[in-house]
């Protein structure tokens, strides 16, 4: 993955980090397992943090500290209805984005 592909996720990973939460609480380690598991193999697990703890300020998920059998309790993450409003807004946008770009390729070639 290279640098503008790593450019280009910044601003969508927030994005795709609540789709994954949609219908499926999870832990940070848990949330950074799946990405990999999408092929996002070179994201950072700081970068994952970050942005945990950036939509735990924006109040767009709930968060249960869980025991955990090794080490201090689990924070786990769920998508709560402002998370699900703005993860509607981020696919709308997405939508919008993917078809202007399309149409800018077709018209290139």
């Amino acid at each position: 993955m290279g640098k503008q592909m790593t450019e280009m996720l910044k601003g969508t990973l927030e994005g795709i980090v609540l789709a994954l939460l949609t219908g499926k609480p999870a832990y940070g380690y848990e949330i950074t397992t799946l990405l990999r598991a999408q092929g996002f193999t070179e994201i950072a697990e700081g970068t994952v943090y970050a942005l945990l703890v950036r939509i735990e300020q924006k109040g767009l998920v709930d968060v249960e500290k869980r025991p955990s059998e090794k080490g201090p309790p689990r924070k786990v993450y769920t998508l709560n209805a402002k998370g699900k409003s703005e993860l509607d807004d981020f696919w709308n946008t997405w939508s919008f984005l993917s078809e202007r770009l399309e149409e800018l390729r077709k018209e290139g070639k």
